[in-house]
């Protein structure tokens, strides 16, 4: 049974819609709210800038999928799939699934975007963030989510998991330190989510990929190159949980693609961000510097330094994402 894409094109148009028309509404409410990010040490913008970007995406993720469930529940507007299942009979099924592990993402893609708001409000220890981290990735481990790598361990199954969801979240949370990388990388990363879930036949994995992917579209022309608005730590928190999730939940090791080595996919897909991470952490732990504490050795701040205009930098980078990402489905899924 084949998906028909005009479903995945209307989630991922929806939530694009949602995204860019919510924007303004949201950007005022930070400025009313005094939700803003004020100049300081290390940053480059010289006016306090509202922080509405992950209140925005998290506004075109959620709205079109409140829409579909309730036209799932009490309409009959799908078409067909190929091999004469409706959409509703396919979405039910990877609902009954899957019902856990979504709630649990729903779950942690609002307390991820809170931890992240708070530490936008009031600057939170970084101990205190990192534990609030944990906690959502344990919450979302014991939902069923998890990576197994052919390990039949589920402690260290779990604990993979949440080391990874951990470290991607905060790998995002790098990388939000010019106008449009981390929204940029975050599209990268979740549109080659939705293909791979696709092609695999994961319906509701796909949607869920296409739906944040659109979210972060509709945000992205308010981001970049100049910025009327940051993601700040609510929505690098939202973006890399989401991206971290939706890169684990396809089976990438199936009969269709039995080459093991597929089970690496998420590391193309997230390349550019843990690259990063990777390198700046072993720079200040050579530096004897404290890995939390920030600075500009980051691949975008090196690009600049080397020449490139800090837009011309983040492109560069955001190609090299997709790039790499591109790779599995000649590599893996053919």
């Amino acid at each position: 049974m084949t998906f028909p894409f005009n479903i995945y094109g209307a989630g991922f148009f929806a939530a694009f819609a949602c995204s860019a028309a919510l924007f303004p509404f949201w950007k005022w409410w930070c400025i009313r709210t005094g939700h803003l990010d004020d100049p300081g040490h290390r940053k480059i913008h010289l006016s306090p800038t509202p922080l509405a970007g992950g209140l925005t995406v998290v506004s075109g993720f959620f709205l079109p999928l409140i829409g579909a469930a309730i036209a799932l529940r009490y309409f009959n507007l799908f078409p067909k799939a190929t091999g004469g299942s409706t959409i509703q009979e396919l979405l039910s099924y990877g609902l009954s699934r899957r019902e856990w592990q979504l709630l649990s993402i729903i779950g942690g893609a609002f307390a991820m975007m809170l931890l992240g708001w708070v530490d936008d409000r009031y600057e939170i220890s970084p101990k205190l963030k990192f534990a609030g981290q944990a906690v959502i990735a344990l919450l979302v481990t014991l939902s069923g989510i998890r990576i197994t790598l052919f390990i039949p361990a589920p402690f260290i199954n779990t604990l993979v998991t949440l080391l990874w969801i951990v470290g991607v979240t905060n790998a995002f949370n790098f990388t939000d330190n010019m106008n449009g990388l981390c929204t940029g990388l975050g599209m990268s990363a979740t549109w080659c989510c939705a293909w791979a879930a696709a092609i695999h036949g994961q319906f509701l994995v796909a949607l869920l990929a296409f739906l944040t992917c659109g979210a972060l579209l509709g945000f992205f022309p308010f981001n970049f190159p100049k910025a009327s608005a940051f993601l700040g730590d609510s929505g690098s928190h939202l973006v890399g949980f989401l991206a971290s999730v939706l890169s684990i939940l396809p089976s990438f090791y199936s009969p269709q693609t039995p080459n093991k080595l597929a089970v690496l996919t998420p590391l193309f897909f997230l390349a550019v961000p843990l690259l990063d991470l990777v390198c700046v952490v072993i720079y200040r732990w050579r530096a004897g510097r404290p890995f939390y504490i920030g600075d500009t050795n980051h691949f975008s701040h090196r690009l600049v330094r080397a020449g490139y205009s800090r837009s011309t930098a983040v492109l560069l980078l955001l190609l090299a994402n997709t790039g790499i990402g591109f790779l599995p489905f000649i590599l893996f899924f053919r």
